[in-house]
């Protein structure tokens, strides 16, 4: 993005990125909760190495409604509450737990695997014990392709049934999408299939190296950049998000002031190509969203937090450093006085390019993938292709930032 700064661009009339409505270091807009880690599924990148059995010290219900309890502790707006695993649905009192996080007032969504349990029936009970939203897994255009990466057969048509059910009954369907060396070439085709069945959001995983994701393929900065932009510029005609590719909203900001200016940011051929197949297949035909989704700037420990099966509380379910124990300590506690949430929240504290770089306080990098490839929960973030100060318009950024504030 070599060019020579001219006049300023105009600010745009709305945020291009969201922030929480409450500081993040008294609270978190999200909580996940991996229910179990039990799941028939036998997925290449499982950050949970999912078993088939659940693990006799999980949190049983007891515990649960417990955690439940802390989480509204920290007041309104209630942090967004997810239920995941594993398979949330292996655990029979599911439809229970939904129900009292609802009554204390929490929005409570479920992240199931696409297995036969899948089915209506389990998603009108969840939906009438109060459920808002539903998550689903999508890694794959195809049966084939889809069901490989699962590891069972039949996981394709299970997640489909199970989304237009879901959709049918009125829940927010988001859909994510892993970004591996096996998908790369077959985004595009995804993003078509999400487009023609109708997703509240799409979310591209860019993924991290932990569990069995550490036997997967590592991609290059230089692919994950073009896939940053594929999916900006899918964001013209449906919402898309990333999990775990806190980058995303530097692209988002140099994207909007490179629009303003009229002008096109120069990728790889991994972006050429997936615009060209994006284009056959109609993804960027029809109506245009009149207003882009914002990203949320909200990070590992930064507005986020996972509790294990067991209790043990990270910044990320794909970061493996535990803060405490709800067992032991209130989660209010941990997630605003441990020492590794408070280190997380300070920006002037991170290494390497993502320390240097003048995205960091809205960006800071994948903290899990930090640590994945150094062991340094602090340094540079290896899938950043981004060199700090190199985009040329720095004033329009400065500019863009403040209006980001008020």
């Amino acid at each position: 993005m070599n060019r020579r700064p001219g006049p300023a661009a105009p600010r745009p009339a709305h945020s291009v990125v969201r922030s929480p409505r409450h500081a993040v270091s008294d609270r978190p807009f999200i909580v996940i909760w991996e229910a179990t880690r039990a799941c028939p599924l036998a997925c290449l990148h499982c950050r949970a190495e999912a078993q088939t059995l659940r693990h006799p010290e999980e949190l049983d219900g007891a515990d649960a409604r417990r955690v439940m309890d802390q989480i509204a502790a920290f007041g309104k707006p209630s942090p967004l509450f997810v239920i995941t695993g594993g398979d949330p649905f292996q655990r029979a009192d599911l439809t229970d737990l939904v129900a009292y996080g609802t009554s204390l007032g929490l929005r409570v969504a479920v992240s199931p695997s696409g297995t036969p349990t899948l089915t209506r029936e389990n998603l009108v009970a969840v939906r009438e014990a109060g459920a808002i939203a539903l998550s689903l897994s999508l890694d794959g255009s195809t049966a084939e392709r889809h069901d490989a990466f699962r590891g069972v057969p039949g996981v394709y048509d299970w997640t489909l049934e199970g989304w237009r059910a879901a959709r049918e009954l009125g829940l927010k369907v988001q859909i994510n999408t892993t970004v591996t060396r096996d998908s790369l070439e077959d985004l595009a085709d995804i993003a078509a299939l999400v487009k023609r069945e109708g997703a509240m959001l799409w979310s591209g995983f860019v993924l991290v190296p932990t569990g069995r994701g550490e036997q997967l393929d590592s991609l290059t900065a230089a692919e994950i950049e073009d896939v940053l932009h594929f999916l900006y510029d899918c964001g013209a005609v449906m919402a898309t998000k990333t999990t775990e590719g806190h980058h995303f909203r530097r692209v988002v900001m140099q994207r909007t002031v490179l629009d303003a200016r009229g002008e096109k940011p120069v990728l790889g051929p991994l972006h050429e190509r997936l615009s060209a197949r994006a284009r056959e297949l109609g993804v960027f035909g029809g109506e245009q969203r009149a207003v882009r989704r914002p990203p949320m700037d909200v990070s590992s420990g930064r507005g986020f937090v996972f509790i294990s099966h067991t209790g043990e509380v990270h910044p990320s379910g794909f970061l493996p450093l535990s803060a405490g124990n709800v067992k032991n300590h209130p989660l209010t506690e941990i997630y605003r006085g441990s020492a590794l949430f408070t280190k997380l929240r300070d920006p002037s504290l991170l290494r390497g390019k993502c320390g240097a770089c003048e995205f960091k306080t809205v960006c800071g990098g994948s903290r899990s993938r930090a640590y994945g490839f150094t062991r340094d929960v602090l340094e540079a973030d290896p899938y950043c292709a981004y060199e700090p100060g190199s985009f040329p318009y720095q004033e329009d950024l400065r500019v863009l930032a403040e209006s980001m504030k008020r």
